[in-house]
């Protein structure tokens, strides 16, 4: 492998505590910032709401930012930026707010400041965005230069967030593991930023795996414990060092360009970013002749209600929408020619076709 090594290791500044939110105005006091753009959703707006701060002495202009990431929201978004002469950018809500922001922001070369309202991704902490084509399907990822300029975390926000949401994160996250894994083994030599990332992206899975129950239970009796704590800056933090540190050694392999590719089928849609990586996640290790660490998997994941399988995603593929996936996943861009195997077609869609028959009964 000759991949990609610059760290980008975290944020400009990062907090995650009770009331934390309550000093944004000093943080873009600081930054010399006092005109700003604030974009967020619709659900998770209600959500941020009441926690959201008032901001005396600075002049906000909020845009909800119209539920995709996408070449063409960013150049709109851009045009408004440019037109009200804004100094900074503020992303509240989730990964997709987040990234569009850091793609406006690059484009604007300006400060971004993320105020997540979800545990689901590392997007709120890494200098990079998932860019999606207007039809749904993801197109690329582009990594920024800039770190994102703070990163503000308050807990009772997402204590309050949808619990599938979590779920979801916990699956994108806990590939974390597997796919730097997956690369990482492949060395020689590890230099010690590689070092970091595998200790980062272990600590996900042991982290995930030991206080996932605990942390949900607190989500569902909104009662917060250090499980729960310990699960969001698991899912927002740890996950962004993995890559951070590791850069393309740390980032994606196998399970999320099973991802990208389930993305061409439209009743993938319906699915979360995290389901689909964590399904992605048996995927890989079935290429991986990985059985025995599926086994181990399995209970944890229908403790959580992830899927082991399609059929567990109401996909039920035909022969020719196999094939699609197969090629989509294997063409010669993906991350998935990171790991060690001959990666094909065939081998990809051999290898869902086997997990969807070994997990029928499971």
């Amino acid at each position: 492998m000759n991949q990609s090594l610059i760290v980008r290791g975290a944020p400009q500044e990062y907090e995650c505590r009770v009331g934390a939110w309550n000093d944004l105005e000093e943080h873009l006091s600081r930054r010399k910032i006092t005109r700003v753009m604030i974009l967020h959703g619709k659900e998770s707006w209600e959500a941020a709401q009441p926690y959201f701060p008032t901001l005396m002495n600075i002049d906000a202009y909020f845009i909800d930012y119209g539920g995709e990431c996408t070449d063409e929201k960013t150049s709109e978004l851009k045009k408004i930026f440019d037109q009200k002469e804004l100094e900074g950018i503020i992303a509240v809500g989730g990964g997709k707010i987040a990234d569009l922001g850091k793609a406006v922001a690059n484009q604007c070369n300006t400060p971004i400041l993320i105020l997540p309202t979800l545990a689901a991704t590392c997007a709120a902490y890494t200098p990079l965005s998932v860019i999606y084509k207007t039809d749904g399907s993801m197109d690329r990822y582009d990594v920024f230069p800039q770190s994102n300029a703070l990163v503000l975390i308050e807990p009772n926000v997402i204590l309050a967030s949808p619990i599938e949401l979590m779920i979801a994160g916990i699956g994108d996250t806990l590939a974390k593991w597997y796919e730097a894994d997956a690369m990482i083994s492949q060395l020689a030599v590890q230099p010690i930023e590689i070092q970091v990332s595998a200790f980062a992206a272990k600590k996900c899975r042991d982290v995930l795996l030991t206080d996932s129950q605990e942390a949900l239970n607190a989500m569902r009796e909104q009662e917060m414990n250090q499980a729960f704590l310990n699960v969001v800056e698991t899912n927002i933090l740890l996950g962004g060092m993995v890559g951070g540190f590791g850069d393309d050694y740390g980032r994606t392999a196998g399970a999320h360009s099973i991802h990208d590719a389930l993305t061409i089928l439209p009743e993938s849609h319906q699915q979360l970013h995290g389901n689909k990586v964590a399904y992605g996640v048996l995927v890989q290790l079935v290429i991986e002749n990985k059985w025995s660490e599926i086994e181990q998997l399995i209970p944890f994941y229908h403790s959580l209600d992830l899927p082991i399988s399609l059929k567990e995603m109401k996909m039920y593929l035909s022969q020719e929408e196999y094939n699609r996936v197969a090629k989509r996943a294997a063409e010669s861009h993906e991350t998935i020619h990171y790991m060690k195997e001959t990666i094909t077609p065939e081998v990809v869609k051999t290898a869902m076709m086997e997990l969807e028959t070994a997990m029928s009964n499971k």
